[in-house]
């Protein structure tokens, strides 16, 4: 972010989004089961999302099906990845992409995109929840649920990790790392997609003079009556 108040009517697109896979590295054959991603606009969900199933061409491991809960029968007959790797790509645009430890997922669906034949996903459009809250929380827990903890985000429906609601409370902690709920001066959305309304600089203005009262310079000067030796009176 830049900093710089944000137009009424600018709309700034990006997508967050997460993967679950059969294991932890892909060069040696594991393969993505599950990605999902959900739209945000001027940092904030419009709740406009992407979400599939994938059959891995593989085994689940025991030990991957404890952390996300799947096993190989919740996916068997689900698509290929190369039959969703478009319509993804679609939902991506060229928007900035967002993900908790980035790189990890970044590397997944780069192997999947080059089995389809297609480009990899360009690095500088990558925004690292993990590297940021690093920054913000350094040497503290930053796994996301540490950090949904610690902004008091409801983990109540989280017993596995599920990549759609994995994406729905990394949006809040998102919006949190990214400075909370303030976003220029007011955050009022005309409406789920609407463009959120800001303060504008318009230029230079013209000083308005404040112009007090002669009941109010009367109370000042008695006041200064009652100032022993006030500086802004002595020449």
């Amino acid at each position: 972010m830049t900093g710089l108040p944000v137009p009424i009517g600018y709309e700034a697109r990006s997508v967050l989004f997460d993967t679950e896979t059969t294991g932890l590295d892909p060069l040696n054959g594991d393969r993505v089961i599950e990605v999902a991603a959900l739209e945000l606009i001027n940092e904030l969900p419009t709740g406009r999302h992407f979400h599939a199933l994938i059959d891995p061409e593989r085994d689940i491991p025991a030990e991957a099906s404890r952390v996300h809960g799947m096993t190989s029968a919740d996916v068997a007959g689900k698509p290929l990845f190369a039959a969703v790797a478009v319509e993804l790509l679609a939902f991506f645009g060229d928007s900035k992409l967002i993900a908790h430890n980035a790189p990890f997922d970044f590397g997944f669906l780069d192997m999947e995109f080059g089995r389809a034949g297609l480009p990899r996903l360009p690095r500088e459009r990558m925004i690292d929840t993990l590297a940021l809250a690093k920054t913000r929380f350094p040497g503290m827990p930053n796994s996301l649920d540490a950090l949904c903890r610690r902004f008091a985000i409801d983990l109540s429906a989280r017993t596995t990790h599920n990549a759609l609601l994995d994406c729905r409370l990394l949006a809040e902690v998102y919006v949190e790392l990214t400075g909370g709920r303030q976003r220029g001066l007011s955050l009022a959305a005309q409406d789920a997609r609407g463009p959120v309304t800001v303060y504008v600089h318009t230029g230079p203005r013209t000083p308005l003079p404040i112009q007090p009262t002669e009941a109010e310079l009367a109370a000042h000067a008695a006041f200064l009556k009652r100032v022993k030796e006030p500086v802004w009176l002595m020449e």
